[in-house]
């Protein structure tokens, strides 16, 4: 009997794809940053 794959978890699939989007995240993150000159907890008004 075969095992049905998983939908919700922690995935090979799932690990990869967050990966990624942290990846450019954080190049979203450090082009502002550059663009702006402000750090990210300035932006959003924290420091």
């Amino acid at each position: 009997m075969e095992k049905a794959p998983a939908k919700l978890g922690f995935t090979e699939f799932a690990e990869t794809w967050n990966g990624r989007l942290a990846m450019l995240g954080f190049v979203g993150v450090l082009i502002t940053e550059l663009v702006t000159g402000k750090g990210l907890l300035a932006q959003i008004g924290l420091m």
